[in-house]
């Protein structure tokens, strides 16, 4: 058998069916990203949807993204793409010497490294860009802000009498009330900020991984087609409540108020172009089987470790670890949320039965 034979895709069947999944796919993946935006913008709906709606859909899409990273992405890269099974001795369609190291933990790992240091640099320079506009914060808040000031207390003052310390403390409101106003905006620009960041890191791992699934699909042997297309509906809708869900309570300045349709938008159609590229290039795949292979592998391999960094990072420890919200709201509120959580990536494990 040769290495065409053995590993060549030319998915010539079912033709209309695969064109037809680019706009069935490209439509239920803008429902999932916009429903949740548009609710969140317009009255009525938000009147009728109640807020556990999108409670459920942020913690159900954040075990949807976990999920996908590991099972999804991650384990194909490792055992069919990159792994030994796919090796020439084995009957598959790559160099021996891909047996030789599980390349796809390491570009995973190196992939992971990478995000982390870009978001570091990224949030340095951001905070250095706002402290050169004068936006840093006058002093720290919470348990150190509350050491620094038992530290500073001087003896003597503490022994003065009450009238006089009430009024030192009147003047030092009156001076300090201008100081709290420039840095007001600060306050708000610094989690926005953060929140951007986070969303950005997510998205970008997010489209970068819909491109791959597009190839993938649309690539697909016709015996596999069907299945496949079926997950991938799922998949992409309640990824897409998920990224929605985060993109519509970003707080953000008025002049960025389209960042989240821009974003859902462009999550919607990556997956439709990565069929397309899929399409246009089927006749010529067979012949790089073992590039396209690698190239697969490689991909997906990046796009799980960027997704595990937004999953555990950017998700489920700003909401629950660094979310005093969750640190003090009823335990009931923090079993729903973690058991929604658990429910996305469940489901989405499951699915991996599949696809």
């Amino acid at each position: 058998m040769s290495d065409n034979d053995a590993c060549g895709v030319n998915p010539t069947d079912r033709l209309g069916l695969r064109i037809g999944a680019i706009f069935i796919i490209m439509v239920t993946s803008m429902f999932g990203t916009l429903f949740p935006i548009i609710t969140k913008r317009t009255n009525t709906l938000r009147k009728i949807v109640p807020g556990i709606v999108f409670e459920f859909t942020k913690f159900f899409g954040s075990g949807v993204i976990l999920a996908t990273a590991l099972i999804h992405l991650l384990e194909p890269a490792a055992d069919d793409e990159l792994g030994p099974a796919n090796t020439i001795s084995m009957g598959g369609c790559i160099s021996d010497s891909w047996g030789d190291y599980p390349y796809a933990f390491g570009i995973c790992l190196a992939s992971l490294f990478v995000t982390f240091v870009i978001e570091l640099v990224a949030f340095r320079v951001g905070t250095s860009y706002l402290a050169k506009r004068g936006l840093e914060m006058p002093a720290p808040h919470g348990i150190g802000a509350m050491q620094i000031q038992q530290t500073q207390i001087d003896p003597e003052s503490a022994a003065e009498p009450t009238q006089k310390v009430l009024a030192d403390k009147a003047l030092e409101d009156s001076e300090s009330t201008s100081s709290d106003d420039r840095f007001r905006d600060a306050s708000e620009a610094n989690p926005a900020t953060a929140q951007i960041l986070g969303v950005v890191i997510l998205e970008f791992g997010v489209l970068f991984h819909s491109v791959i699934i597009g190839l993938t699909l649309s690539l697909a042997s016709p015996d596999e087609f069907t299945t496949l297309f079926i997950v991938i509906v799922f998949h992409q809708m309640f990824e897409g409540l998920g990224l929605g869900t985060r993109l519509a309570f970003l707080k953000l300045p008025d002049q960025y108020r389209l960042m989240p349709v821009i974003g859902a938008l462009l999550y919607a159609f990556m997956t439709p172009i990565g069929m397309a590229i899929g399409l246009g290039t089927r006749e010529s795949t067979s012949m790089t089987a073992a590039s396209g292979s690698i190239a697969s592998g490689i991909l997906d391999a990046t796009s799980a470790g960027i997704l595990l960094y937004a999953a555990t990072v950017e998700l489920i420890a700003h909401e629950f670890i660094f979310n005093h919200f969750y640190h003090t709201c009823s335990w009931p509120r923090v079993i729903s949320a973690l058991f929604f959580f658990a429910l996305g990536s469940g489901i989405m494990a499951l699915l991996g039965k599949w696809a």
